[in-house]
């Protein structure tokens, strides 16, 4: 027959086909439950069978010695036994052991502060940088207390039901009041001092705004008043352009007092956008309501010429438009340049980017009509000259087109810096070397950073702390002569437990502390990162 030689620690086997001849090495010792132990290399008092699965044989022999004597001494089997804890099911019972803040408390279980004052409180460690530690309660005992307060379920249901209705109708009567407040500051007049969003538009691009539309409704007003006298095609443009910018920038002077309410439940990140999206509502409203009226009627006059009347009001009208638009101009690009410079950026970069939207349609907008002015004024004398009212039409054709190239622009980079662009690649590579450097991390993965808007910069990482220079850290706090002490005390298994959750939990801590500091380093050396998230891997 086959035979296998098998060896395994100290034991070592020969299995044949049909005998089972064994060399042991030791002996085997079983613990029972009652801690006795018991020796199966020996026959028992009794005379039971337990001796006969040992046999004893000597190497080399034939299996028919198997009744001789094995020359080779006994030695005893040393077994480890693997202490293993009993697996605990989590469940009900066990989370109502949950924290729970005294916001919560008092909102969710409809409690007094007083209530709370009878209960239990457990200081933990702060979410937030402004406070090191803040006082939870367990949700277990803010439950029993709201029972013993309402009486039972349903009765605690029906008052959270009653200050839900309470809380609505309190809202409606907020609405009610601040429009009737509204209304009247209308007709009395607002005695307030001015608030910080009416001072926005007094410095920056809220000041570039509203020079914009004060010019700009001027220059609508008298080149109406020109078309009306001459008739002409390309002042039609240049009215129907002036009004176009001049409600264009409304709307933006309303996007930037929208940008700056502050951040709600509704909208956490607060109302940045609220420019980007004004602006693409302006360029969507520049092609249709300026590129799409002129070619209108550029088309038209090429269509059904008619004679144009005394040009010399119109020109006029243009060369005041010239000196408005470009005033107007001027001061976009300084505020532009201003920007940039503070940013690091070319003059180029910082309008591509969007960076600022408001400015970059007022700074387009006004070169625009710096140029339509030119072109209107170049087919204006053309026709003069030449008595062709075609050249008229086919400047307003051209103010049209470029009309609508700006408006393309001005969708394309606003929508861009809606849809989340990320930011710089050198600027990105900066955070990343900041976090790869902290000796607590050991790698970082799936690396975002989300250009919010208005240099508002949202950062997400997964890192791979290092645990050892964790536990380091928590260890370097610790008292360690009391620490061994405790370890020198730990004796049974449910001591050890108890021993590993507490320092377990507090090392837990301190992992989150890590990531509340690196957090907080990366707005410090970043100003434009408002919001860090980093998941611990």
């Amino acid at each position: 027959g086959w035979q296998v030689s098998m060896k395994s620690g100290s034991l070592s086997y020969i299995l044949p086909c049909n005998r089972l001849p064994v060399q042991l090495m030791s002996q085997v010792r079983v613990y029972t439950s009652n801690g006795q132990k018991k020796d199966l290399g020996s026959e028992d008092t009794n005379g039971s069978t337990r001796g006969e699965t040992l046999h004893k044989v000597e190497t080399g022999q034939d299996t028919t010695n198997a009744g001789q004597k094995q020359s080779s001494p006994k030695q005893p089997i040393q077994v480890k036994v693997k202490a293993v804890l009993k697996k605990r099911e989590y469940g009900p019972k066990y989370t109502q052991n949950n924290f729970i803040t005294g916001v919560r408390a008092i909102n969710e279980f409809c409690l007094k502060s007083s209530d709370l004052d009878q209960l239990r409180k457990i200081k933990r460690r702060s979410p937030h940088d402004d406070t090191e530690t803040f006082t939870v309660y367990l949700r277990s005992d803010v439950e029993a207390k709201s029972l013993e307060v309402w009486g039972s379920p349903e009765a605690l249901a029906r008052e959270r039901k009653r200050r839900k209705e309470a809380e609505i109708k309190y809202r409606e009567n907020l609405f009610r009041n601040q429009r009737l407040l509204w209304e009247y500051k209308e007709f009395f007049g607002n005695t307030k001092p001015r608030s910080s969003t009416a001072s926005m538009f007094f410095k920056g691009p809220g000041k570039v705004v509203m020079v914009a539309i004060c010019i700009n409704g001027l220059n609508f007003f008298f080149k109406l008043l020109a078309w009306v006298y001459t008739g002409s095609a390309s002042m039609f443009s240049e009215a129907i352009h002036s009004l176009a910018d001049t409600c264009n920038q409304a709307l933006l002077a309303l996007g930037i007092s929208q940008s700056a309410r502050t951040p709600d439940p509704s909208h956490p990140y607060g109302f940045t956008n609220m420019r980007y999206i004004a602006s693409l509502i302006s360029g969507v409203g520049i092609f249709m309501m300026g590129a799409g009226l002129s070619w209108y009627h550029g088309i038209i006059g090429l269509l059904h010429p008619h004679p144009v009347e005394s040009l010399l009001w119109a020109y006029c009208i243009l060369a005041g438009s010239l000196v408005s638009e470009g005033a107007t101009l001027l001061v976009a690009i300084n505020e532009i340049r201003r920007s940039a410079r503070a940013k690091g950026l070319s003059f180029y970069q910082y309008v591509v980017q969007s960076r600022d939207p408001s400015t970059n349609v007022v700074l387009l907008e006004d070169a625009a009509a710096v140029l339509s002015v030119a072109v209107a004024a170049t087919c204006m004398g053309l026709t003069s000259v030449t008595g062709n009212p075609y050249y008229d039409s086919v400047g307003s054709l051209g103010v049209g087109t470029l009309l609508g190239t700006v408006s393309a622009f001005l969708i394309y980079t606003n929508t861009e810096a809606l849809l989340g662009r990320s930011i710089e690649p050198e600027q990105l590579q900066r955070l990343t070397e900041l976090l790869e450097s902290d000796p607590v991390v050991r790698a970082i993965h799936d690396v975002k950073a989300t250009d919010m808007g208005m240099s508002k910069v949202r950062f997400k990482a997964e890192v791979d702390f290092d645990g050892r220079v964790v536990t380091r850290s928590y260890l370097e706090k610790q008292d360690i002569e009391q620490l061994l002490q405790e370890i020198q005390q730990v004796k049974t298994l449910e001591e050890l437990e108890a021993f590993m959750l507490k320092h377990g939990e507090n090392i837990v801590d301190m992992l989150g502390a890590e990531v509340d500091r690196l957090e907080k380093d990366l707005k410090q050396r970043n100003p434009d990162v408002r919001h860090v998230d980093l998941e611990i891997l």
